[in-house]
């Protein structure tokens, strides 16, 4: 008599496990999925100039491997970049994995269903075409600056169908960046440090203005773009001599009896952003925004933003009362903080 033991364990049995006359094709339950074929070594081979058909089942059913990705920076991006798959011809069904690495593949991680960067791959993780943004793609978040991606991608259509790898694309994020510079000047031009603005001769009960205007360049790769910000250290424009401070407001200067305060005058950008004024100072005609001590914001960009470039004029009214004297002054601060 003979007898024989299957393999067991405490979430499987095999009741078959032979392969070849005897096997048993298609065994399963809810964690295993086994596949045993008979004859499959004596079919036909078919062979020609630019194919190579192995014979057997596993052949035919196996997922077209897919055509090597794109990636690419697109934005001047330091911490993603943008996967456009291609399918491969296989179906609308069909879901795709793909692998990642910035060491040549010597250490591969797996792009996650969320598109972040994870060191295991879970079933989840495999998408369909349409959910890895189809043609338009997908961006890949969570990446290290100033560093050289490569990423590769494999197809799978229900059981034992898993194609190999595709060719690999590569593409590299750069390191954050924020461009930030003042002018002073009548025109939109480039002057150098020190910025120095002189006021004319105040006039009694006339809104004054100053002849030159504060120019601000601002440029950054800040995912969420940035803000400029501005405070005086006088709150207004402080004169020793007389111990008298001509007060920074917001509000309309021509209604005002005197004050002091700035005013955008203009605000652009190449692209990204867009470069966007605050309030209070965007104000039209004599309305400014106060110069205090606080820190305020002047300009925003909510997205990264390249070459952005605003002007603000200063203004001024004294009235008949206010002391006389030449050395009413203040000094400005001009802060760039990028939003990473």
């Amino acid at each position: 008599m003979l007898f024989a033991s299957v393999p067991t364990g405490t979430s499987y049995k095999l009741e078959s496990y032979g392969v070849g006359s005897g096997g048993t094709a298609n065994s399963t339950s809810s964690s295993y999925a086994m596949e045993g074929i008979s004859g499959e070594t004596s079919g036909t081979q078919m062979t020609g100039t630019t194919y190579n058909g192995g014979s057997g089942l596993i052949t035919t059913q196996l997922a077209n491997v897919p055509a090597a990705p794109t990636l690419t920076n697109t934005s001047n991006w330091y911490n993603k970049l943008k996967l456009v798959i291609n399918d491969g011809g296989n179906a609308t069904d069909a879901t795709f994995a793909v692998a990642i690495s910035s060491d040549n593949f010597v250490t591969t991680q797996y792009v996650k269903s969320d598109f972040t960067v994870g060191s295991s791959l879970a079933i989840t993780d495999y998408q369909t075409y349409a959910l890895w943004g189809s043609a338009t793609g997908v961006n890949i978040v969570g990446l290290q600056p100033n560093t050289t991606y490569k990423v590769k991608v494999r197809a799978m259509h229900g059981k034992f169908t898993e194609s190999g790898y595709s060719a690999i694309a590569t593409a590299a994020t750069v390191n954050p960046s924020l461009t930030f510079d003042l002018d002073v000047s009548a025109t939109d031009s480039e002057t150098a440090a020190p910025y120095t603005l002189a006021f004319n001769d105040l006039v009694p009960n006339t809104v004054v203005n100053s002849p030159q205007k504060i120019w601000v360049d601002f440029d950054t790769n800040g995912d969420f773009g940035g803000n400029v910000y501005m405070y005086g250290q006088n709150a207004g424009l402080r004169s020793t001599r007389v111990s008298y401070t001509i007060a920074a407001i917001t509000g309309n200067l021509a209604a005002a009896a005197q004050g002091f305060g700035a005013q955008s005058t203009s605000a652009t950008q190449t692209s990204g952003g867009p470069f966007v004024v605050s309030s209070p100072y965007d104000g039209t005609s004599d309305s400014v925004g106060i110069t205090d001590a606080n820190i305020r914001r002047i300009y925003s960009a909510a997205t990264p933003i390249t070459a952005g470039r605003s002007s603000l004029q200063l203004k001024a009214k004294i009235t008949a009362t206010t002391p006389s004297s030449s050395d009413y002054a203040e000094t400005l601060t001009v802060v760039a903080a990028p939003s990473y």
